[in-house]
C-alpha cells in the first residue's frame, strides 16, 4: 500500500459534505466545493468526447489517478482512458493510459488547475490537457507534451471552438454554451454602469 493510498483511505473515513471535490496534490488534501456552473461544464465536455467516442468509451469523472510527482492523487473532472487499457494490480487507473484530461476551474481549485496540475499533466506526457475557466470564459488547450512541458498553448475564449481534431480527443469543442460565472459578469456590468 503507498502513501497516497493510506491517505485516500483516512479520507474516505472523514465526512466530506455532498458536492465537495477532494484531491491529494503535492501531498496536500485540497477540498473545494462544485457549483453548478463547474458540472454542467463537465458534462459539456463528456457530451462532446461520447458524441466523438460513442457512450462506451472509456470516460471518467471525479475518479482517482495517480499523477508523477510528489504524492499526486488527481481526481480529474473529465479524463479518457485509452481503449483497451486495464486497472492495475491495486484497482486504480493508470496516468499512462489517459489520452485526455480535462480540469474546470473553480474558485478554490484555481491555482492547482493552472499550476501544480499542469505540470503533473505535462510530466505524465497526458497527450491533451484542457483547463476551462468560466472566470475568465476562456479553455487553454496544451498537447504535444515531452520533458515535463507542452510545446503547444492554445488560448480559446468561450464562444470559440476549440480544435482537438489533431489529437487523441478527436472532437471540435464548441464553447459557446459553456456556462459562465454570472456573479463575474454581473459586477463587470455594475462597473460598466457606474
Amino acid at each position: 500500500m503507498t502513501v497516497l493510498d493510506e491517505m485516500f483511505q483516512r479520507l474516505e473515513r472523514m465526512p466530506v459534505p455532498e458536492g465537495y471535490k477532494v484531491e491529494i496534490v503535492g501531498g496536500a488534501v485540497h477540498r473545494a466545493p462544485q457549483r453548478d456552473i463547474h458540472r454542467e461544464t463537465i458534462r459539456m465536455i463528456l457530451w462532446a468526447l461520447e458524441d466523438r467516442f460513442g457512450r462506451q468509451a472509456g470516460l471518467l469523472s471525479d475518479v482517482r489517478i495517480d499523477f508523477p510527482g510528489h504524492r499526486n492523487g488527481f481526481c480529474p473532472d473529465v479524463a479518457k482512458i485509452r481503449d483497451g487499457a486495464r486497472k492495475d494490480g491495486r484497482g486504480e487507473w493508470r496516468h499512462q493510459d489517459v489520452e485526455f484530461v480535462a480540469e474546470v476551474v473553480s474558485k478554490g481549485t484555481a491555482q492547482n488547475d493552472h499550476a501544480s496540475e499542469k505540470a503533473a499533466y505535462a510530466l505524465a506526457e497526458a497527450p491533451v490537457h484542457l483547463i476551462a475557466d468560466p472566470h475568465v470564459r476562456r479553455c487553454r488547450l496544451f498537447t504535444h507534451p515531452g520533458n515535463g512541458a507542452c510545446v503547444s498553448d492554445t488560448s480559446v475564449g468561450y464562444g470559440g471552438e476549440v480544435d482537438m481534431t489533431a489529437t487523441p480527443a478527436g472532437p471540435v469543442l464548441k464553447t459557446d454554451g459553456f456556462p459562465r460565472d454570472r456573479l463575474l459578469l454581473h459586477r463587470a456590468h455594475s462597473k460598466s454602469l457606474a
